[in-house]
């Protein structure tokens, strides 16, 4: 009985050290993306979603602490999911109000990385569960993903060069289920025959993707509010 006591406790003294450590990686990370308090972004986005005309285009993309986000194609027309999901993980990581749990070990793209639970202590937070997976050597987020009341799931992945001081990527890659999401207005849709996709080809058309390949940036130069309206 005393031996099966030890060894809970010592299990309990583990889960909250190892709660400790991976709170500690993300205040790392949190503190290098910090770094950056606005930027302006101009890339290519190439889209994948399937009843949606959308060809490669030039995008511009803002952010302002603490959650300004926006994302305009040319155009004026966001492809991008309404329900407030952005591809800046300044927003998945702002604040305190979650929990890390240590949730193992993964390789992503050839880069080992630590797999972190972020559990909201908020009930009135959108997202349910967020996995981030961390270069902990670089202190980068390589992977995402999260899952939300309103747009089911998403995942995000990124690829870091020129910007990799401020944690800001190259390349992202986003996926996203379109039967969970609300589309934004404007975006032209192309409604064709299911009846003529096989089951396997049905499920792959509901995952849609988006890819940005980001050509510069310009970092902490101030934003005006008034972008964001």
């Amino acid at each position: 009985m005393r031996l099966f006591i030890l060894t809970a406790l010592l299990f309990v003294f583990q889960s909250i050290a190892f709660g400790q450590d991976m709170a500690a990686l993300v205040n790392k990370v949190k503190a290098k993306l910090d770094k950056v308090n606005d930027y302006v972004a101009e890339g290519n986005m190439k889209t994948d979603v399937a009843f949606i005309k959308a060809p490669v285009g030039r995008v511009k993309v803002y952010f302002k602490k603490p959650n300004h986000f926006k994302l305009k194609r040319d155009g004026g027309i966001s492809i991008l999911p309404k329900g407030g999901v952005t591809v800046n993980m300044s927003t998945l990581v702002s604040g305190n109000d979650f929990v890390a749990v240590a949730a193992g070990e993964a390789i992503v793209n050839n880069i080992k990385t630590k797999v972190i639970k972020l559990l909201p202590t908020s009930d009135n937070s959108d997202v349910v569960l967020s996995t981030i997976y961390v270069d902990e050597a670089k202190l980068l987020i390589i992977k995402a993903s999260t899952t939300t009341k309103e747009n089911g799931s998403f995942e995000i992945e990124m690829s870091y060069g020129k910007y990799v001081d401020f944690a800001l990527p190259d390349k992202v890659n986003f996926s996203f289920n379109t039967k969970d999401y609300k589309m934004p207005k404007g975006v032209a849709l192309e409604f064709e025959d299911e009846e003529k996709y096989t089951e396997t080809e049905k499920i792959k058309r509901k995952k849609g993707r988006v890819q940005i390949t980001y050509s510069n940036y310009t970092i902490n130069q101030g934003i005006a509010d008034t972008i964001f309206k």
